[in-house]
């Protein structure tokens, strides 16, 4: 069987958040993404231009130990020296941080901090991901 045509790349990633005002003034307030639609109070679907983060509120004392988790959701950033600025910024707005800025060796260069709920996320300049945008 042939392959189907390739797919426009991951947009959407959906998280269960126990707090939905703090990780909407997250994303929004220091991401930047914009509300996309509030179905209602539990839900609400964020997008920074071509992409989709569902925020849903998690059942209240719902126990996420048998709940499946992903390890992180990244940012990409146009220019190398955003990584370091963005690390400044986030940092003053005491975001909790697990790494400081570094370059890989494949010239990636990154850092991961958290979201208010505890998700990873990563900032990351990728050259081939960068220069493919600029196309």
């Amino acid at each position: 069987m042939k392959q189907p045509p390739k797919t426009l790349g991951m947009r959407h990633v959906a998280l269960l958040v126990d707090d939905m005002v703090a990780c909407e003034v997250f994303y929004c307030e220091l991401m930047g993404m914009q509300v996309e639609w509030r179905p209602d109070e539990q839900n609400v679907y964020l997008t920074g231009g071509s992409d989709n983060l569902a925020l849903h509120q998690s059942p209240s004392g719902h126990d996420r130990a048998g709940v499946q988790r992903l390890d992180h959701i990244g940012f990409f950033l146009s220019r190398q020296e955003d990584v370091d600025q963005w690390y400044e910024f986030l940092q003053g707005h005491e975001v909790t941080m697990k790494t400081q800025p570094r370059t890989h060796r494949d010239g990636a260069r990154s850092f991961y901090c958290l979201d208010p709920d505890g998700t990873t996320v990563q900032i990351i300049h990728h050259p081939p991901i960068a220069a493919a945008q600029a196309d």
